[in-house]
């Protein structure tokens, strides 16, 4: 009787799970395809329609919006578990917090990891010409959903899994233009825009600012809400040879993290790659067999590791499109790095979209196997940073191994000291103690941001990309004083007794890259991304460091909750001045313009305030109401100052092409968070003339310039008739033969041009007074760009002088951190000043690196880094540093707005 019922049982449950796999809506009955299909792409509508089928159809999928995107759309992410966790899910999310944060009991946190489940977070789409990663999102979400299989049933029973669309937008814009022509094999990826809305590529460089909102909804759910112990980014494409790239990555790895982040690399690696070949799936490489490491913060995979959580990052190869996978002999010896390699052969898009799946079940697979192992290690890492905080605590790094090399041959020198012998000897551990017991060298108890200090609100705009990492922030509810300073309430205090701490030390402490060649004497090896961004450094605040432990009357600001300036009203005065050295100023003032209210400049310091600050009659009270209640700008009573002269606003022409400028794009979304009208200039329309009839002023942020003597071009553009009116405009290069003359005619007629980056090579084409400093002289007599032997800066920040007694440069510092990112940098020749060029920034005499890595300093001594140039009625601004960088080098800002006006 009793195998008589076990039987009916197991009936009962095979045709429940039947009938469940019947209801789950396959994907070729939604798009008429199948995911992974040679030539067919499906757009973001198309995909969420299917999200939101399978969400209804099944018990395992529950649906949800995590905000809005720049666009305006949903973005949405998926929660994949069995049935029976949903009626948990709140509690499982709250375990996840409270171990991540690690504020508990080693014991508390045990009975934590005995009740709760691992979190993985698995995302597709962010580069949306990477078009496996959504693709593969859709295919993994259907079997989650439908698969009945032990396997899968285990996963979900086991495990709580975030399927996250990270660039809804770009999907739409990307698979419409590719399906747009009815012959497949025409097909192409090359749109006229860029993928999302402003800034591209540069998506997965926002993950520490989170300037984006599609940045923003993710770091929320990845540091605030769900805290998931791994995150898997998908990305396209592998290097040629091989058919994905992915952990372990090789070196550097940041000095601020856990060493159980790397060596949880290793073991989620070894599962990734290991199930790839137990499938007889050739093509894995990881360590030096690729260029990615775990150096840099910023990205979608890299920002997780600051935060004790396991970044993991793939780059398949593959395209609707079929492809080669190339021949490379030297991938096709076996080693560490590809222990099996691909032979060439032809490749589909069905192959990535199989591996991809492969490697999702992979990490889940290992969720289930060391579930207890990642809550217990994500609390672990959060604990340690916690005791750090408390403490005197010296990182190790690189300076700091340099800073005993130096002492003990100081001391060899004098005498005092010998280099040991024997292969395993080393140096007498005083020197260590020399070093790691300086207190100089330990790292700080915490910072605080000053309530009185002259450009708050952007200081509250750095607090608020750290909120939106999960950074435990503090605000003074009362005075207080600290080492003898004195501070208002208001203040604000960022302590590194968290579990995030090393996020901390990386947004507020210089990064201390190491000198990184490919041997000895021999090339730099090129870091994947930035060397040094201390966003503290690059915003421009006012944070002062505190060396040892302390307290005040700090209230705790929730987790995640955004702060604005304080409200204040106005006082009552006939005319107004506007502090200039508050970025937000120009919110106001351009408020104010837009409202035709009279804005004058001053001409010198007047009431405290510096040159360049703003006067308003009292015809703006009500705009200046406006600005104190919501922008932190706070007008102060004046009469109209001697001297001050009346400014309007210029008409704005902000260079971009065909397929989009990120840098370009960067600024177009800064132009719109600071109100200033604009309009994107094409080469085409530069080649027509007649510029200065529609502008004053024409910005040219970084790329589209080509080098003097070289023949333009640009990227590929389609021909007009392939692509739709409505982009024709954007077409063309800009060119030495036909834009140069219509640029030099607008400057002649009293037009403004500001360059940035590379785009200086303006100067150059215009025969300005100017060379280039990075150069050395041949034994031909010809000069040379430095090599990467002598000299090297990739993306670090460095400090410069300025003159901030010129218009451009007003409400400046005399000294600026720069975010300089291998950069022009400049001498001006002996006649410049006669003809009209002077420098209005430069490097000094001491060695400039602040945070980052730069090889052969001597090279930038007075150097030049911006000048200004007179060139007929008008002015030509050159700053080779990224002055917008990334729109996050608030510190910097300045330089641009003030030229903004006419």
């Amino acid at each position: 009787m009793r195998s008589k019922i076990t039987l009916w049982g197991l009936l009962f449950s095979f045709l429940i799970i039947q009938v469940h796999a019947q209801q789950v809506p396959t994907p070729k009955s939604h798009f008429g395809f199948e995911i992974g299909d040679d030539y067919k792409l499906a757009n973001f509508s198309q995909t969420e329609a299917y999200f939101k089928k399978v969400a209804d159809a099944s018990d395992r999928v529950q649906m949800t919006s995590i905000g809005k995107t720049e666009f305006g759309r949903e973005q949405p992410m998926l929660i994949v578990t069995a049935p029976k966790n949903f009626p948990q899910l709140a509690r499982y999310k709250e375990i996840s917090q409270k171990l991540a944060h690690a504020e508990i009991t080693r014991e508390e946190a045990e009975a934590l990891i005995s009740e709760g489940k691992p979190v993985v977070w698995i995302d597709g789409g962010l580069h949306a010409n990477e078009v496996v990663g959504p693709h593969q999102l859709i295919q993994t979400l259907y079997e989650l959903a439908s698969r009945n299989d032990e396997e899968t049933l285990k996963i979900l029973d086991e495990v709580i899994i975030l399927l996250v669309h990270a660039n809804p937008d770009g999907m739409e814009i990307m698979s419409d233009w590719y399906m747009r022509k009815e012959d497949p094999t025409k097909r192409d990826q090359n749109i006229p825009v860029l993928y999302q809305k402003y800034v591209g590529h540069d998506n997965n460089r926002d993950f520490y600012m989170n300037n984006m909102s599609e940045a923003t909804n993710m770091s929320l759910q990845q540091y605030v809400e769900w805290i998931p112990q791994i995150i898997y980014n998908h990305h396209q494409s592998g290097p040629a040879g091989t058919v994905v790239a992915g952990p372990p990555y090789r070196d550097p790895f940041n000095h601020v993290f856990d060493p159980l982040i790397i060596t949880s690399l290793d073991a989620v690696g070894a599962a990734m790659i290991n199930r790839l070949h137990q499938e007889d799936r050739p093509g894995y490489t990881r360590l030096d067999g690729s260029v990615f490491s775990t150096w840099w913060n910023g990205g979608l995979r890299t920002t997780p590791y600051y935060h004790n959580q396991i970044g993991i990052l793939t780059e398949i190869i593959g395209n609707p499109t079929p492809s080669e996978v190339p021949l490379v002999p030297e991938r096709l010896i076996p080693n560490n790095g590809t222990p099996y390699p691909i032979t060439p052969r032809e490749w589909h898009f069905k192959s990535s979209i199989e591996y991809s799946v492969s490697l999702n079940y992979a990490i889940l697979n290992h969720a289930v196997r060391h579930g207890d192992e990642l809550l217990r290690n994500i609390y672990l890492m959060g604990r340690r940073s916690i005791e750090k905080g408390q403490k005197d605590t010296w990182t190790l790094y690189p300076k700091n191994a340099q800073a005993i090399e130096d002492a003990f041959e100081k001391a060899r020198k004098e005498g005092k000291a010998k280099r040991p012998t024997g292969w395993r000897s080393g140096l007498p551990v005083e020197f260590y103690e020399q070093v790691y017991q300086d207190p100089a060298r330990k790292d700080p108890y915490g910072y605080i941001l000053p309530a009185d200090q002259a450009d708050f609100p952007t200081a509250i705009k750095f607090l608020n990309a750290l909120i939106k990492s999960g950074i435990r922030v503090e605000k003074a509810t009362a005075d207080f004083s600290v080492n003898g300073k004195s501070y208002p309430v208001g203040s604000y205090v960022v302590k590194t007794d968290q579990a995030f701490r090393p996020h901390v030390l990386d947004m507020f402490e210089p990064q201390d890259h190491p000198n990184d060649f490919l041997y000895p004497g021999g090339p730099p090896i090129r870091p994947y991304d930035a060397a040094g961004w201390t966003l503290a450094f690059q915003m421009g605040s006012e944070i002062d460091r505190i060396m040892q432990d302390f307290d005040g009357p700090f209230e705790q600001v929730p987790y995640g909750q955004i702060q604005t300036p304080p409200a204040k009203p106005l006082a009552n005065g006939s005319g107004y001045l506007i502090d200039i050295r508050g970025n937000n100023a120009f919110m106001a003032v351009n408020d104010l313009l837009k409202a035709k209210v009279k804005v004058y400049r001053t001409q010198q310091e007047v009431n405290g305030l510096p040159a360049g600050s703003f006067y308003v009659g009292s015809s703006g009270k009500k705009m200046l109401e406006k600005a104190a209640q919501e922008y932190g700008v706070y007008a102060k009573p004046a009469s109209m100052p001697k001297g001050a002269t009346e400014i309007k606003p210029a008409r704005i022409g902000l260079y971009d092409y065909y397929g989009g400028s990120m840098p370009s794009g960067w600024v177009r979304w800064m132009l719109e968070q600071f109100h200033f009208d604009y309009k994107q200039v094409f080469p085409l329309e530069i080649d027509q003339g007649n510029l200065k009839d529609k502008y004053d002023v024409l910005l040219f942020i970084g790329p589209g310039i080509p080098s003097v003597g070289s023949r333009g071009g640009g990227r590929s553009q389609p021909d007009s008739s392939e692509i739709d009116p409505q982009y024709h405009h954007m077409l063309g290069n800009f060119s030495a033969e036909k834009s140069l003359p219509q640029i030099k005619a607008f400057l002649e007629n009293g037009g403004e041009v500001l360059t940035v980056g590379s785009a200086t090579e303006l100067a150059f084409h215009l025969g300005l007074p100017v060379s280039d400093a990075l150069v050395e002289m041949g034994s031909d007599g010809k000069e040379t760009p430095l090599s990467g032997e002598k000299y090297y800066i990739p993306g670090s920040v460095l400090e410069m002088h300025v003159d901030n007694s010129q218009p451009i440069n007003y409400g400046m510092g005399e000294k600026s951190y720069i975010m300089f990112n291998r950069s022009p940098v400049f001498r001006l020749d002996p006649e410049a000043a006669n003809q009209g060029v002077k420098a209005i920034a430069w490097f000094g005499e001491e060695e400039p690196l602040r945070s980052g890595w730069a090889w052969g300093q001597s090279y930038l001594k007075n150097g030049v880094t911006a000048f200004e140039a007179k060139i007929g009625k008008g002015k030509l601004y050159a700053f080779g540093p990224e002055i917008t960088f990334r729109a996050q080098s608030h510190g910097t800002f300045k330089m641009l707005f003030n030229g903004l006006y006419k």
